[in-house]
């Protein structure tokens, strides 16, 4: 289906394959992220999902499942399994022996934008999944899907991601100017302004487009970064990161590696909405209930010690991409060596940083406006 917005979105897509610095290696935070979920997501499909609204051959016999912004794997494939199978409990509990031979089939729709490594993805599919697997390419921040058709969504570690960069950070007439910095953290007022603008945009973009697809009675998880309500975003890690990633474009353009006008021009395209902003813009859209709401401490919950490597690692993994996009590929591996050290120079701060809860998890129900 055609994408029926305005918007052209930008692509921002992870390291593919399966080398080093591919996100497939190095996204075990976000693997963490799917486990601190799971309880929840469950406890949502068995307290909210109503399966008597499904069951009376609306979509003949079929289950339609979405991941948007699925990225390479391995990830999406862990909790899409552990969606299907809070499901089938749900359909045992609820209508049991009415249903006592055959779940539905179970379709799964892996959605991300067209310059996604799908080949990867694909290619390390489960051999033993109990559903039909499709790919979906094209920007979240449009329609993707018929009207009503989708049961349940999910998008982790997606959201967050702007469709577009607001223009006037590039500007240097406008008060919004970043002229020296990537992002909105500690940068001026007008700068976090027009970030929250934009996010709001895209928020409600996809709001919209989502009220049309999922059918009433379905649900819809979103797995987020976000910055406590009240709570700097210099105090999270990842705006200790993205701070300390710009301290290193800086020094290089000092040292006429890079140039400055390249950092002037440079801006990461994120933004970690708060649970406050979050509820205002969900009932803004009047479409969806928030029938959970959870904000958790991601790094207190994450196997192996948080380390400045691991997060330099994972951050790679993540914006490499754009990075080489702007500034070349020569420049990349001492970007990253120089954002590593910064992390050992740092390191107080940046484990500071982990005390506060980071993830934020939403379980959203559609209903009847």
């Amino acid at each position: 289906m055609s994408n029926n917005t305005a918007i052209t979105p930008e692509s921002y897509p992870m390291k593919g394959g399966d080398s080093t610095y591919s996100y497939a290696k190095n996204s075990s935070f976000q693997k963490s992220a799917t486990n601190i979920a799971k309880s929840m997501i469950d406890e949502a499909i068995t307290d909210y999902l109503d399966i008597k609204d499904f069951s009376s051959a609306s979509l003949n016999n079929k289950f339609h499942i979405a991941d948007l912004g699925c990225s390479v794997g391995p990830n999406t494939f862990i909790s899409m399994q552990n969606i299907l199978e809070a499901v089938q409990q749900k359909y045992q509990s609820q209508l049991g022996d009415q249903y006592p031979h055959k779940f539905p089939d179970f379709q799964i729709f892996f959605n991300d934008h067209v310059s996604n490594d799908f080949n990867t993805l694909f290619s390390s599919l489960p051999p033993e999944r109990q559903y039909f697997a499709v790919g979906v390419p094209g920007s979240f921040h449009g329609r993707l899907f018929p009207n009503s058709s989708l049961h349940f969504v999910q998008s982790s570690y997606a959201v967050h991601w702007l469709s577009n960069l607001p223009e006037e950070l590039l500007d240097k007439n406008s008060p919004a100017w970043n002229g020296g910095r990537i992002h909105y953290i500690n940068a001026d007022d007008e700068v976090g302004k027009a970030y929250v603008a934009q996010f709001a945009k895209d928020m409600a973009s996809f709001l919209d487009a989502r009220a049309k697809e999922i059918m009433v009675g379905g649900m819809m998880v979103l797995i987020m970064p976000s910055t406590p309500n009240d709570v700097p975003h210099s105090r999270i890690p990842s705006g200790v990161m993205f701070d300390l990633l710009g301290s290193s474009l800086m020094d290089m353009a000092k040292e006429e590696l890079i140039s400055e006008a390249q950092v002037d021009s440079f801006n990461l395209p994120l933004y970690a909405a708060s649970p406050k902003e979050m509820t205002e813009l969900i009932n803004q859209n009047g479409f969806f209930s928030i029938v959970r709401m959870e904000l958790n401490n991601l790094f207190s919950c994450i196997d192996s010690q948080t380390t400045g490597k691991s997060c330099t690692m994972h951050l790679r993994a993540a914006l490499e991409g754009i990075i080489v996009k702007h500034f070349g590929s020569k420049v990349i591996d001492e970007v990253f060596h120089r954002l590593y050290e910064k992390t050992q120079e740092f390191s107080e701060r940046l484990e500071s940083s982990y005390k506060e809860g980071t993830q934020l998890v939403l379980v959203l129900k559609r209903k009847l406006k």
